[in-house]
């Protein structure tokens, strides 16, 4: 099961000089961190977090204790003024993502202002020291300044701790790509070297013929049930065989052992090498779909670039799929989009079953009927992203605020199938400003907007953001 909510280590510095002038004040803010802050963070991440730091050892200790507990980033608050230099050798070293929080305890400073007060609130001259020093080592951080009763007040925190996390399962994702990419198809074109030395995550090549073996020797008690589980989750079509069932069955039996036994997180295929060996008897169109809704990446036609970004998002903002788009609604100033038959399950409309349904031709040559899921996608504020590579092989996030409309499924459609519109806006321009930006033709899709988290995620990995 992966977890939905980001692991940070919460390093809460103070100045030694307290711990003979003011005894009790370590301990007093310590106790706020404890009874106002760490409930309200609960909401967005899990927080490590001890005991306030006042010496550059305890500093290392604090975050080489993070490390090794496997958080995903590093939150920073100055319970009171501390000095940059205790903290500064500890944070060079991490590797850890670094957000600094300016905050404290009171909201207002008015006429009846005491000493008392402004010694229990004095933090923020020490993020200025601390943010000062980093900027000059070179140490890559982030800065939010918010109270708790601000409203959203933990907005910039949670994105920020999304990304750390999405960007780390990235970073450390395994890839699986079956197949070859679609020859001539160049906005996906990359050097695998340059996937793994920026973005950090490995790939490996997967075999048809494996998936050929493995659907043939998948157990018959299994393939029943699969079957049998597709009847009663989808609004299947009266033409389609249980033989059809079965063959779509073995085929996600198939795919997902490959998934399960490499330990992937994302995968892609290419369809056309399915239909080049002879012995292939249907494509894993259904098993795509099921696999992305449990949150493993995908996109289609070989394309490694686009299942990283489809994880990616995933990561950020789950439920997310892949999808392309199709045609341009002119007239109601949106987008059709589609694909030959992959679409997240976890995405589609609630109001009435998937409808599941063989093509009526074949993509690519096959022995048995190819099904898939006409999966139209619930109505509602969206974000459509994509991961491209731009000039000078640096990566670029584009990220655009969607309204999904109510649309679908089409009883002539046997493919998954929906329309976008831009939340602002004519699609004319926004067709334009994306093609310029250099978006490519493979896309990414969540629920509601997702546009901060992109953001934090593009400054993370070194990459170039563009909201279209």
């Amino acid at each position: 099961m992966i977890s939905t909510k980001p692991r940070v280590g919460l390093l809460a510095l103070t100045l030694e000089l307290y711990e003979q002038l003011a005894p009790g004040l370590r301990t007093g803010r310590e106790e706020w961190i404890r009874r106002a802050v760490l409930p309200r963070l609960a909401a967005v991440a899990e927080v490590v977090f001890e005991r306030a730091a006042f010496r550059a050892e305890d500093v290392q200790k604090t975050v080489a204790g993070f490390e090794s507990a496997g958080v995903d980033a590093v939150l920073v608050i100055c319970l009171t003024y501390s000095p940059s230099q205790i903290a500064l050798p500890a944070l060079r070293r991490t590797p850890l993502p670094i957000l600094v929080w300016n905050t404290q305890e009171l909201f207002a400073v008015g006429s009846a202002f005491r000493g008392e007060q402004m010694i229990d609130n004095h933090g923020v001259h020490g993020t200025q020291d601390l943010c000062n020093v980093l900027l000059r080592a070179g140490v890559p951080f982030e800065y939010v300044t918010s109270h708790l009763d601000d409203p959203n007040a933990l907005g910039p925190l949670a994105d920020f701790f999304a990304a750390a996390a999405a960007v780390a399962g990235l970073r450390r994702g395994r890839l699986g790509a079956m197949g070859y990419p679609f020859p001539g198809m160049g906005d996906f074109a990359l050097d695998t070297t340059h996937l793994a030395a920026t973005l950090g995550c490995q790939w490996t090549a997967l075999a048809v013929e494996e998936y050929i073996e493995r659907a043939a020797a998948a157990p018959a008690g299994a393939v029943a049930a699969l079957a049998a589980e597709y009847r009663r989750q989808y609004a299947v079509a009266s033409d389609v065989s249980d033989e059809d069932l079965e063959n779509t069955a073995r085929a996600e039996l198939s795919l997902r052992a490959i998934v399960a036994e490499r330990k992937l997180d994302a995968l892609t295929y290419q369809f056309m090498a399915f239909g080049e060996d002879s012995r292939t008897v249907t494509l894993p169109f259904v098993a795509a779909g099921r696999l992305m809704a449990d949150r493993i990446g995908f996109a289609g036609e070989g394309d490694l670039v686009g299942a990283a970004g489809t994880l990616l998002l995933d990561r950020l903002q789950p439920p997310a799929g892949f999808t392309e788009i199709f045609t341009v609604d002119f007239a109601g100033n949106g987008l059709f989009i589609s694909h030959m038959g992959e679409a997240n399950v976890a995405l589609a409309r609630r109001d009435r079953k998937i409808p599941l349904v063989a093509r009526p031709t074949p993509i690519t040559r096959t022995r048995g009927r190819q099904l898939a899921l006409a999966v139209s996608f619930e109505p509602g504020p969206a974000t459509l992203c994509a991961l491209a590579i731009g000039p000078g092989q640096r990566w670029r996030l584009l990220a655009s605020r969607m309204e999904i409309e109510d649309f679908g499924p089409l009883p002539e459609m046997p493919v998954p199938h929906s329309k976008l519109a831009p939340r602002e806006g004519n699609v004319r321009d926004w067709l334009t400003a994306y093609a310029k930006a250099g978006g490519p033709h493979h896309n990414a899709l969540c629920f509601g907007d997702a546009t901060g988290k992109i953001r934090a995620a593009a400054r993370l990995l070194d990459a170039d953001y563009l909201e279209i």
